[in-house]
Order: C-alpha cells, then structure tokens, then sequence
C-alpha cells in the first residue's frame, strides 16, 4: 500500500481502536477517498494528505482517508457505501475518483446518478464523483496545456511521456510515488483547474460519458487545496481559504 494512504484494516487491541476513533472524531473536516486504482491516483491524493497533516494550521481539523479500491465505476460507489455503514460515519464528504476507460457508459454515469440519490438521504453524509473520461492521465496532462482531443489513454500517456522528455524528468509511469510533487513543480495546478472547469462548462448539459475528454478530478483537489499550506496553496487556487 503506497505510504501516506489509509486503508479500513482494523488493529489486533480495541482500546487502540477506539482512541484513535475518539482522536478521529475530533477532526471538523472530513474526506474520505475511494479511488478506482490501486496506486496511481491514492499516490497522486497521498502528496495532499502529507502536506496537509504537515501544515500547522489544518493538521489537527482536516481528516483524509484514502482507500485504493482496484474496482471500476459501479463497485467503487458500493464500497464507499458499504465502508460508510461497516465504520458508523455519521458525517463527511464521501469522494469516489474513477475513470471512464472502456466501461459501459451507463456504469460510468451511474455513478453520478447514485451520487444524486445518496446525497438526498443525508445532508451530513454528501458524495461525490471525480471521475476522468477516459482516465487520470487527462487530468495530469491538463497541468501542462489545454487539450480537447478525444483520444486513447495511450495518447495521454505519451504525450505526458514527451513533456517529462522535454522537462529532463524520468519518463512518466503508472504509480510513480512522486507524481504530486512532479506535477507541482514542473506543471501548472492552477491553470489545470481553469482548463478541466472550461471544458465542463464547454459540454454543459452531457452526460459524463458524452465528456470526451473531461474530468472533474478539479473538484476534490480544490478542495484539499484550501488546507495546504499557504505557499502551496497559491499554486491551486490563489487565495487562502
């Protein structure tokens, strides 16, 4: 399990369960994270999760859990439902961060369907669904320009293969561990953000499976950008939270 991500295994003492429940409890803001992949997008949320719990200001009000699920659409829904009721949480924004790839378009946008239902039955509980149309990589590549071609993920990738090239960094890879801090040094989150919102706003309307490219992975990572620290923070969004 790549380092800084927080799975749902329980520990073998109780007592230690339940202080570190009561610690959790403490926590004003709270982001649970199921990620369709196993590596590529809990090591890209883990550089948020470090910085945060680093910065002095938010570390002891903001909770992050990011759990890789290895699931596609559909079943990464259901396991943040299910982790949900099995863990009690009675409050919290639930994200679900999934790609399209070549999954049945129904499954794709029945997710932000579920959402809709989910988030109707509790207000203290509201989920969300960051999704990629069609994957993670569209939404890397936006730090370097804006890009509206509906292409195959391998297009994606080897255009993020011929930017490192460009940059002098190590041919990028699935699961690299370092790929936030890459993407904060040599890319642009701020202009990346601007560019996954115009195309949103450009498809207004569609469905997410019709967004071909898009991705609303700009959401959850507004989000989180507002607990960095502030030097950092002005690299997302510009202005403190």
């Amino acid at each position: 399990m790549p380092k800084g991500v927080r799975g749902y295994k329980t520990g073998k003492n109780d007592w230690k369960k339940k202080r570190l429940q009561a610690h959790l409890e403490m926590k004003k803001y709270r982001y649970y994270i199921f990620c369709e992949g196993q590596q590529t997008e809990p090591q890209y949320f883990a550089g948020f999760k470090r910085l945060i719990e680093d910065n002095p200001i938010y570390k002891d009000m903001v909770l992050i859990e990011i759990e890789p699920c290895g699931v596609e659409t559909m079943r990464v829904i259901g396991r943040a439902e299910e982790y949900v009721n099995r863990n009690r949480i009675t409050r919290g924004q639930i994200w679900c961060v999934f790609d399209k790839d070549s999954f049945p378009a129904k499954d794709f946008d029945g997710v932000s369907e579920r959402v809709k239902v989910l988030n109707g039955e509790n207000a203290e509980i509201q989920y969300h669904a960051a999704w990629s149309n069609e994957c993670i990589e569209f939404w890397f590549l936006l730090h370097f320009a804006y890009y509206i071609s509906n292409n195959h993920r391998i297009d994606y990738v080897g255009f993020l293969n011929n930017k490192f090239v460009e940059l002098k960094i190590s041919r990028y890879q699935k699961n690299m561990e370092n790929i936030f801090d890459v993407l904060l040094e040599y890319g642009n989150p701020k202009l990346a953000i601007r560019y996954a919102k115009r195309i949103i706003k450009e498809n207004e309307g569609k469905t997410p499976a019709k967004i071909a490219p898009g991705t609303k992975v700009y959401e959850l990572v507004e989000e989180l950008a507002g607990y960095l620290p502030e030097e950092i923070q002005k690299q997302f969004i510009g202005e403190k939270k």
